[in-house]
This record gives structure tokens, C-alpha cells and sequence, in this order.
């Protein structure tokens, strides 16, 4: 520690030393929040309008504008006062003196803090140095701060109070607010992307009576009205294919799901998903659509189809690796046929990559952990891997040469599943023996294995169109497109353990 921080004054001792300040404002008769100030207009307007005239111009023109604002800086020089404010939209400097504002506002505004939130009156000058400046006739208090911001800014030091006290982190750290900027903007633009190939945005139940869509383990609740259990949705997957039974053929839905599962770099409880169904197509017309959206994302958000990430350079160009599923056990894996292929040596590698087994696991569940372990981590580079194992594909359409393995793929980019794909099952009696499997896993000890869901099967029946459909989860598209090496910080408010007291 040192001597500067042995000497500064404790939180209570800061928080102390506002109420005191607000108690003399109120005191004073300067209301601490009220709501009476309208701003002219935005900073970033101001800024971009009269950022290049010069001083003449300036004191010409003699315009009045009104804006609000955080004090985020200020320096005091007894009858005057530079300080910064910032908006939404950006910062700039105002200049306060005693002559203009009046000895006795200018007294009382010198109570103010940095924190604060003012509305400015003024016109524009320029300083020695050029900066554009607001000179201030009026500074009205709009909202008191009772808690300092913390000094010396450059990231909140603790990373889980940036998470946990994310508005600090907003108002301070121009890096987070960007993030959550590029992050509106990148779902806007699968919107308008989607929205222009004619796909209809719906809304489907976000609590469902069978957790289904995928093998996750659900959060459940209760309805005490109608007394039945309920479950968060995992994926939207099968209400969404109801609407292709219902004759809307492309359809789309950006929301929340919400598993049960563990919480790491890559992994929220709750999180955004993209998912859209495109009825007379097949997981290949996917590829392509999909590698179309990245390209075009990257160069909207990003002005670049190579992005940056964690020290990669990631070419988002045409021309994507498509591999299949097995193959890339071998080429990449490194796992021979005669391995992956022979349940007992595939379950011993698994095994001895630290897996656990169940006895009755099937192969294509022992492959997909071969492959999580030894071929995921190395797809750096974007890379569809594709024609999966039925075992691990309980709603994909399997592929018409080879019933083993289904016509599904999943994209990977930078070592981590970006996306999930496949031409849909619409053979209801397919569907119904593959949830009968699902059944019969779950039975013996998989808690992510799919239910039953006679309402789906029955929709199957009215006969849905052959179609393929896709869900990419947009909270990992964010860590891509901002470099952020944590799904929590591109989550406005991850998921934490409670806080604890002292």
C-alpha cells in the first residue's frame, strides 16, 4: 500500500462527506432531483456540427444551447471552473466563472461533484489550447451522486465488480460502453438481414410444459394455478418448426434461453440465441447463407472481413472449411479410424481424456467427446464441421446414404461452437423413435437427453415441409466481433454468486 492510499479517505468517510454536501444544497434550496431541464440536443450533435468552426465563427454565430450530463472531471481555479460532462452520445468541456454564473450560484455550484448530473446553459468557444467549450451562463444540479466514481479510471481493478456493479463500469470505461454498442448493432443487422430474405420475426413461449429443442438440463418452476411444472426454455426450436407446419415458411425468433449448466468464459445461464427455419432447403443452403451473414456482419460492425480476436487473425471471407464429422477426428483429432470406430477403444481414449462414461453410452456420444477434447480447440479459422452422429442428433434429418450420421453440421471459429445447423426431421415416426431413445437415456442417468413430446409428433403428422434451420448463440458472436475473451463481458448483467456482506 502506498502512502497516498494509507491516506485516503475511507468509503464511509466519502459517503459522509456527500450526504453533507447534499444536506447543504438542500439546505441552500437547490432541489437534489429535479425534473424540469430539457436538453437542446445531444453532445455528439454539438460536436459534429460546430467541431471545426473556428473561434470567430463561434462567437458570430452566439448560439445557446442547453445540454445535461455527468460531471466526470473537474478542476477548480477559486473564480473558475473547467469541467467535463458526458452523455450518451459523448463528452465536452464547460466553463463556469463566477461573473457569469453570479457570485452566489457560482458558490453553490461549487458544492458540486464529479458524479453529478447537471444541465448546462451556455454558448461555444474555443480555449488557448482549441478545445471546444461550452461557456456557461446557468449550471443547474439534475441528480445528486451519493457514491463517488472511482479514481484514476482505467477499468474497474476487481473484474467481478465491473460485472456486478456494471453501471460503473458503463459510466467509466469507454471499452464496455463500445461493446454494448457493437452489440445492438450486430443483432440489428441479423434482423435486417434476415428481414430482407423474407423471414418473419415471431415470438415464441419462453416457459414450456416439456423442455425441448435440445439436450440441456432446464430450469423449472411452477404455475400454481394451473398446478404443473414448467420449465425455461433451452431452445424455441420445436415451436418454431410448428410454424412450418402452420405455412410459415421462414421464420426466425432472436431471444433468451436458459440451461441449468455450468458457468464459465463461455458459458452464461442465460443467454441470446438466433434461431431461423427456412422451409425447401437443406443444411448446405446454411453454409452458405451463414458464411454470407458473417461477412457481411464483420464488414458492417467491424470494416473488415478479418477480425481480431484473442491475438488471431480471423479471415470471415468465402471459401470456409467444410469437413465431416469423422474426418476430422483423424486429420485434426489426430484419432485413428480403427480407434473412433471400436467402441471399446473409443471408450478407453475417452476415458483416458478424463471423461466420464456411463455404461450404456453410445458411440456417437463417446465420439463427440473425443472430438470436443482433441478437435474443437484447434478449429481457429471458421469451420464447418458437419454429418454428425445420430446418436448426438435426436431432431436432425438423417443423411439419405448413410443413416448413421445425420445431414447436421456446427460451425466453430477461434476453438468454440458458434453455431448449430441441419436439414429438419419431419418423419414423425422417425422422430418419435428417436425421442423414445432420448427416453430411455434419460431414464438411466442423462439429464440432458430430450423428452417425449406427443403435441410435436402430432404436428409432424399434419406433415411439415422439408426444411433446415439453424440457432447461433449471439452472446459468443459478440466475443468475436469485440475481442472480449469472456462471454460476461458482452452480458450486460452475467449471472453471479450473491454478493457477500462486509
Amino acid at each position: 500500500m502506498t502512502q497516498d492510499q494509507a491516506n485516503a479517505p475511507s468509503e464511509k468517510q466519502l459517503l459522509r462527506h456527500r450526504k453533507e454536501k447534499a444536506q447543504f444544497l438542500l439546505d441552500a434550496g437547490i432541489p437534489l432531483y429535479p425534473n424540469d431541464f430539457r436538453p437542446s440536443g445531444e453532445i455528439a450533435g454539438v460536436l459534429e456540427t460546430h467541431g471545426e468552426k473556428d473561434e470567430e465563427v463561434l462567437l458570430r454565430e452566439g448560439q445557446t444551447f442547453a445540454l445535461s450530463g455527468r460531471i466526470m472531471a473537474l478542476r477548480s481555479f477559486g473564480k473558475a471552473t473547467f469541467f467535463h460532462i458526458q452523455d450518451a452520445t459523448g463528452r465536452i468541456q464547460v466553463y463556469a466563472q463566477r461573473d457569469d454564473l453570479g457570485a452566489e450560484a457560482y458558490s453553490l455550484f461549487k458544492k458540486f461533484e464529479i458524479g453529478d448530473i447537471v444541465g448546462v446553459t451556455g454558448t461555444l468557444f474555443r480555449t488557448k489550447t482549441g478545445e471546444l467549450t461550452v461557456k456557461a451562463v446557468q449550471v443547474r444540479l439534475l441528480s445528486k451522486s451519493m457514491r463517488p466514481l472511482p479514481e484514476k479510471y482505467h477499468g474497474l481493478k476487481d473484474v467481478e465488480t465491473r460485472y456486478r456493479q456494471r453501471y460503473v463500469d458503463l459510466l467509466v470505461n469507454d471499452r464496455a460502453r463500445e461493446i454494448f454498442r457493437k452489440r445492438t448493432a450486430i443483432i440489428q443487422f441479423i434482423r435486417t438481414f434476415l428481414n430482407e430474405r423474407h423471414f418473419m420475426e415471431v415470438e415464441t413461449p419462453m416457459m414450456q410444459p416439456i423442455a425441448g429443442g435440445a439436450t440441456a438440463k432446464p430450469f423449472k418452476t411452477h404455475h400454481n394455478a394451473l398446478d404443473m411444472e414448467l420449465y425455461l426454455r433451452i431452445a424455441p426450436e420445436l415451436y418454431l418448426k410448428r410454424l412450418l407446419v402452420g405455412g410459415f415458411d421462414r421464420v426466425y425468433e432472436i431471444n433468451r434461453n436458459f440451461r441449468n449448466e455450468g458457468i464459465d468464459t463461455r458459458h452464461n445461464p442465460e443467454f441470446t440465441m438466433v434461431e431461423f427455419y427456412w422451409a425447401y432447403a437443406a443444411f448446405a443452403d446454411l453454409m452458405d447463407l451463414t458464411e454470407e451473414m458473417f461477412r457481411t456482419l464483420a464488414l458492417a460492425v467491424n470494416g473488415s472481413p478479418v477480425v481480431e480476436y484473442q491475438g488471431n487473425a480471423i479471415d470471415m471471407q468465402d471459401g470456409w472449411v467444410r469437413m465431416p464429422f469423422h474426418e476430422s477426428l483423424e486429420k485434426i483429432g489426430g484419432v485413428a479410424p480403427n480407434v473412433y470406430t471400436d467402441y471399446g477403444k473409443c471408450r478407453t481414449l475417452v476415458q483416458k481424456l478424463g471423461e466420464t462414461v456411463r455404461d450404456d453410452e453410445k458411440l456417437g456420444k463417446l465420439q463427440a467427446k473425443i472430438f470436443d477434447n482433441l478437435v474443437e480447440p484447434k478449429l481457429i479459422q471458421p469451420h464447418f464441421i458437419y454429418h454428425y452422429p445420430t446418436d448426438i442428433s435426436p431432431l436432425s434429418r438423417r443423411n439419405d446414404l448413410n443413416p448413421d450420421i445425420t445431414d447436421r453440421f456446427e460451425l466453430f471459429i477461434c476453438g468454440q461452437e458458434m453455431a448449430n445447423a441441419f436439414s429438419e426431421l419431419n418423419d414423425p415416426a422417425d422422430q418419435r423413435g428417436r425421442f423414445e431413445e432420448q427416453v430411455r437415456e434419460k431414464a438411466s442417468g442423462d439429464d440432458e437427453a430430450h423428452s417425449m413430446d406427443e403435441d410435436y409428433i402430432r404436428a409432424l403428422e399434419y406433415g411439415m415441409p422439408p426444411a433446415a434451420g439453424q440457432g447461433i448463440g449471439i452472446d459468443r458472436l459478440v466475443m468475436l466481433l469485440t475481442d472480449s475473451p469472456s462471454i460476461r463481458e458482452v452480458i450486460l448483467f452475467p449471472l453471479l454468486r450473491p454478493e457477500i456482506a462486509g
